[in-house]
């Protein structure tokens, strides 16, 4: 295996969100491995791989692999929804992990809850570095100015929805092979990790991948509900008119290396 210069994996939860980025690759070609569809193109002059994660840890975990091992990206992006976790976190704002854990995770009585067995850690922390430039660079493409400029975001009506201004959090996402819907769960899971941000069902898998192949990587996740059903927003409108545009967006910016503002190239030198 041998690393791609310049290749960016990106992987979307749902076809919905991976499609808008497909849409936009005009020289793309399909390579099938796995029972998966590898998208081979160029989004703002970059070369990618876009595929579908589909849903759970081994599925993410495998199609990850599949990603570094067979087509040589040099890093990974992973965008979708989560439900939301922290207090402060609402829905249609963004959270971009700083540290990622698997929430089911429990070997013991051989291993510590949480703990990843034989590595000796419990969390995955992205490089840091990479991290702050994604948080900076997804906060200006989420501005509400940019909302209504036009591009990818010209077309979210947040009022619609009864959504605020999208807020970008960065801070510890968990994962999961259950889907957290219950009151019940989602306390739970704040009193054993009081500094959650979000649930999901792919990012640590991803990050385990990741960590052990020494691929730098990218967990966006748009809150569409609160995980505990206390926020009623029309999923599928959500997905359609919020969240894949997002996630669009989101990932165009990471990839522009000409950007305006002060970020820059966010997969280049810190």
């Amino acid at each position: 295996m041998s690393f791609v210069a310049d290749r960016i994996g990106i992987m979307a939860a749902m076809p919905e969100e991976l499609q808008a980025l497909i849409d936009s690759m005009p020289d793309a070609e399909v390579v099938r491995r796995a029972g998966r569809d590898f998208w081979i193109g160029h989004l703002q002059g970059r070369a990618v791989v876009a595929v579908l994660s589909r849903i759970g840890k081994v599925a993410a975990a495998l199609t990850t692999t599949l990603l570094v091992a067979e087509f040589g990206v040099c890093a990974v992006i992973f965008t979708g929804v989560a439900g939301g976790l922290g207090a402060a976190v609402r829905v249609g704002d963004v959270v971009v992990a700083d540290a990622l854990m698997q929430h089911d995770m429990d070997a013991s009585p051989l291993f510590p809850k949480y703990e990843l067995p034989g590595q000796g850690i419990t969390r995955l922390h992205p490089e840091r570095s990479l991290t702050r430039r994604v948080r900076d660079r997804v906060a200006e493409v989420l501005d509400v100015s940019s909302l209504a400029a036009g591009g990818a975001l010209s077309q979210v009506h947040l009022d619609a929805l009864g959504l605020h201004a999208p807020r970008v959090h960065m801070g510890l996402i968990v994962s999961g092979d259950q889907f957290v819907s219950s009151a019940a769960d989602c306390d739970t899971l704040r009193h054993h990790l009081p500094d959650v941000l979000a649930v999901e069902m792919e990012g640590a898998a991803v990050a385990q991948v990741c960590h052990d192949f020494e691929v730098p990587y990218v967990i966006l996740r748009t809150i569409s509900d609160r995980a505990d059903d206390t926020a009623h927003v029309d999923f599928p409108r959500f997905i359609s008119t919020v969240a894949s545009r997002y996630s669009q967006a989101m990932v165009l910016g990471l990839l522009d290396r000409h950007a305006d503002q002060h970020v820059g190239d966010v997969f280049g030198a810190a």
